[in-house]
């Protein structure tokens, strides 16, 4: 299915989970914040979240620094 991922036209399986789509970006077990559609997708619903065709999904993670 086509979706949006931080700007970019992308494909993904159909049935893809928040947290499925975590692991393939290689970021579990980083601080991460998750928003489709516009609404931010609360990390203890990630093994529930599906996508949908044509979802907006922005991933931004945070870096420490001083």
């Amino acid at each position: 299915m086509h979706v949006f991922l931080n700007g970019d036209g992308t494909e993904l399986p159909d049935g893809l989970t928040a947290t499925q789509l975590v692991e393939r970006l290689e970021l579990t077990g980083r601080r991460i914040a998750m928003e489709v559609n516009g609404e931010i997708v609360p990390r203890s619903q990630y093994s529930q979240h599906t996508f949908r065709p044509d979802d907006r999904i922005e991933i931004v993670h945070a870096i420490g620094g001083g």
